[in-house]
């Protein structure tokens, strides 16, 4: 399947995007504006003459693995990783059998801290968070290979900032986790009022010593369990 293929049908005035049916209905007006247009024909050709990650298939898998309404908690990335077969279209994670990169190294280290418990799954792909209704929303979902930050300000930015937004308007006491500043400018779209948003440093080695002790995943479960919602596994 080619990548124009795996990311949209045949192509049409209105960019019928290939993304989880919930997710289609929500962010319909955002496909049929001029800027995810200009967004679509960069990303083809970008996949065309380049190499990108993640693959095709995988722009789109935070959404298809968490389906709107099974939202109960959003974790807010910046690029996909941008070595080979590390992206795999959730924030953080990488494919099965990579080696874990720093941060989630440091993600890891803090959940076993915080919950004082062991990690029972040490994978790095994360899907198992993503089917208990963690979204891992990177805010550019693509990225050239080898060119930390390439897609960004291309079009990414308004449509994650659009998820972010829909999610804060039609859903209620969600938990939005925001590490280091740029995941804190893209929480302007959370209503405070209705929603419970966590902020800490970076899990990067460049600020791990102020995100460690940050215990966001405990502070999640308790807002979780207070509003009658199941907890995440996050072990």
């Amino acid at each position: 399947m080619s990548a124009q293929a795996a990311l949209w049908e045949k192509p049409r005035e209105d960019a019928d995007v290939k993304i989880e049916p919930s997710w289609k209905e929500v962010l319909k007006d955002e496909f049929g504006k001029e800027y995810f247009k200009t967004l679509t024909e960069f990303v083809k050709s970008e996949y065309q003459h380049a190499v990108v990650y993640p693959a095709p298939k995988n722009i789109f898998r935070a959404f298809d693995l968490c389906p709107f309404d099974n939202v109960e908690v959003v974790i807010l990335g910046q690029d996909p990783y941008h070595g080979p077969k590390q992206a795999n279209g959730l924030c953080f994670a990488v494919g099965e059998g990579i080696p874990l990169p720093p941060s989630l190294q440091n993600i890891f280290k803090e959940i076993e801290s915080d919950l004082e418990q062991p990690l029972k799954n040490r994978t790095g792909d994360l899907e198992r968070w993503a089917k208990q209704g963690v979204l891992l929303l990177n805010a550019t979902l693509t990225v050239r290979a080898r060119t930390a930050g390439s897609h960004q300000g291309k079009g990414w930015e308004q449509f994650t900032d659009a998820v972010i937004r829909e999610l804060s308007e039609k859903r209620e006491n969600l938990v939005f986790i925001l590490w280091g500043n740029y995941a804190k400018a893209k929480g302007a779209h959370i209503d405070r009022t209705k929603h419970l948003v966590i902020e800490s440093a970076h899990p990067s080695p460049f600020s791990a010593t102020k995100f460690f002790g940050s215990k966001p995943f405990s502070k999640t479960n308790e807002y979780l369990i207070e509003h009658n919602k199941k907890p995440i596994d996050w072990l």
